[in-house]
């Protein structure tokens, strides 16, 4: 990150993440002396900082909902999205997680309709594409990868494909612009008069520098979105934020430390991809760091088999205990394919054995963040270098030479992702921050969570937090929760979005929306949030305060299928979805909260 924040600075160290090498961290920091005389400088309407899943959702969407609303405009183009690595899709593709981490309803009700029609679409290119057995063909929920973290696994080049078809489109008629490899460097901001007591910035522009063309651009916008993975853009348009674990006495929350603990950021971790190779051995060099890493006792199966399952019990009462470490987060079981496109199960490991902890890589100068980054690939080596020399085998004796590392998978010369894996972004300090007992089991005794009046989402997944956990037990179940407006909007910023992790969640909370469906549906929201306001000609942040207009948005998302309420049996496709979600954001008390379930006779 820049050494400074502020926009009067000339010179900056950044980290290119493409760059970042076990052998020499170092030369991934790049130092830029910015020459203004040189600066290209666009304008569009709409700037999404970050390419992960939130900023292609949020440009998306932002697309959608002007062909909605018939808004133009002069400036070409609409919308300028930029991305660091080479890749759109961030979790799902530059981040290697592509065994999607959703909820059970995903394929039905549990997430946005466009979310829904993007995983079909990469399930469609595997049932196209390639020869599948008979059983495997015909499943309309078709999990290429059988693996059991997930209802769908995939090979994250499918997704990166899937994504350009969606935005290519919009690029050939010039209201679309995507810029890889750029990453911003420094933003400028007015203060403005508000209503409001608390002072508000407006961002005038970003500046960002092209990796390849060694360049600097400063774009003009009406609205910025912050989708970057960590936050970027808050520290540099000088917004409030939060990172790592907040006290008890900021949130109020049970399992927040006494005192914050701003560098327990949870774990990241470069995921790599192996390939089971029967009969072959394909030992890596040891890497660097293994043996300390071997000494901490960090490497681990913890108790789960390699390829059986483990049962506990006998006889009636025999029950699994643990499943296959194997088929965790596998991509492609190959007894799925007739065709030779896949003789051999393909799987990406990503593991607590490859969590990076205690590393913190926000707001660290760029030597740092470079060299943290750089033991979390050694981490990920040193763990495969386990899993073939050393690991357990189900057969008795150590180590699974066969397995093969898969360099191609995730387009790296090292097999590594091309950003690593992050679980925990700076976060705004929000109109409202969601805590802990808003959305878990303990204090929610109903069947849905905390009810949001301005939900413009929902989502489902445990607090999962890889990391020291401050309080015993903040890894917990919850309930099935909203997505609040009022979490989206800064507290001091005018035209400033997040649409990635980086909303005000605490923490604990961070832990259940980082996920891939709810970051889609984050992006959704603010990329149509972003053209309301423009076509209203009202400030972003103004928005929350009008029901009036909250309403109007939830409209509008409502009839494109992102479901606002939670319901079991009322799918995105269902004939009466939008009269159903619609009145019951009207009228909660038609719902019976102790099922999930919708009541058809409420309709008449």
């Amino acid at each position: 990150m820049p050494d400074k924040t502020n926009s009067a600075q000339k010179v900056f160290s950044i980290v290119d993440p493409l760059k970042v090498n076990i052998e020499t961290p170092r030369s991934a920091v790049i130092s830029i002396e910015v020459d203004e005389t040189q600066i290209e400088h666009i304008e569009c309407d709409i700037l999404i900082v970050g390419g992960g899943m939130g900023g292609v959702s949020a440009a998306l969407s932002a697309l959608k909902a002007a062909d909605e609303l018939g808004f133009s405009t002069e400036k070409k183009p609409l919308v300028i999205l930029t991305e660091e690595t080479d890749w759109l899709g961030g979790q799902m593709t530059s981040q290697g997680v592509s065994a999607l981490d959703e909820n059970h309803l995903v394929e039905i009700s549990g997430a946005a309709r466009s979310y829904q029609h993007f995983r079909n679409e990469i399930r469609a290119r595997y049932k196209r594409d390639f020869k599948l057995v008979d059983w495997a063909a015909a499943e309309p929920w078709l999990n290429p990868g059988d693996c059991w973290v997930s209802w769908l696994a995939f090979e994250p080049k499918f997704a990166v494909d899937e994504i350009e078809k969606l935005l290519s489109p919009y690029e050939k008629r010039h209201q679309l612009t995507i810029k890889l490899r750029t990453k911003a460097i420094f933003a400028k901001a007015e203060e403005t008069e508000t209503s409001s007591a608390i002072s508000k910035k407006k961002v005038t522009s970003i500046g960002l520098y092209d990796f390849e063309r060694k360049t600097c651009t400063e774009i003009k916008a009406k609205i910025v979105i912050d989708a970057t993975e960590l936050g970027d853009l808050l520290p540099l348009v000088g917004v409030k934020y939060r990172s790592g674990a907040e006290s008890k006495d900021e949130t109020g929350e049970a399992h927040a430390p006494e005192k914050a603990r701003p560098e327990n950021v949870q774990d990241f971790t470069y995921p790599f991809v192996i390939e089971h190779r029967p009969g072959t051995k394909n030992v890596i060099a040891k890497p660097p760091h293994y043996d300390e890493f071997k000494a901490s006792g960090k490497f681990s199966l913890e108790g789960y088999p390699m390829f059986a399952c483990k049962f506990k019990g006998e006889g009636d009462e025999m029950r699994i205990e643990k499943l296959p470490f194997w088929e965790y987060r596998r991509l492609i079981s190959s007894k799925l394919f007739e065709s030779d496109d896949y003789p051999f199960d393909v799987a990406m490991i990503n593991w607590n054995s490859n969590d990076l902890r205690m590393q913190n890589i926000i707001d660290v100068d760029a030597i740092t963040q470079a060299e943290r980054l750089a033991l979390g690939k050694a981490l990920s080596l040193g763990f495969l270098y386990w899993l073939q020399t050393e690991a357990p085998r189900d057969d008795g004796g150590f180590g699974y030479p066969e397995f093969y590392l898969r360099t191609d998978v995730l387009g790296t010369e090292d097999g590594l992702s091309k950003y690593p894996y992050i679980r925990e972004s700076r976060r705004i300090v929000g109109q409202h921050t969601i805590v802990e007992e808003e959305i878990v089991v303990a204090t929610n005794p109903g069947a849905r969570a905390h009810l949001f009046s301005d939900s413009v989402g929902i989502g489902r997944y445990p607090v999962d937090i890889h990391g020291e956990q401050d309080v015993p037990g903040a890894a917990q179940h919850t309930k099935p929760f909203q997505i609040p407006l009022g979490a989206l909007i800064p507290q001091d910023a005018t035209n400033l979005l997040p649409a990635c992790k980086n909303i005000s969640t605490t923490h604990v909370t961070n832990g259940s929306y980082r996920l891939h469906p709810i970051e889609w549906s984050i992006g959704e929201a603010q990329g149509t949030l972003s053209i309301f306001a423009l076509k209203n000609n009202i400030a972003p942040s103004e928005i929350v305060n009008s029901p009036d207009a909250v309403r109007s948005l939830q409209e509008q998302l409502i009839n494109r299928g992102v479901p606002l309420f939670w319901f079991n049996n009322v799918a995105t496709d269902h004939p009466n979805f939008a009269e159903i979600q619609k009145r019951t954001m009207l009228d909660e008390s038609l719902v019976d909260d102790q099922t999930l379930a919708f009541n058809a006779e409420t309709l008449t």
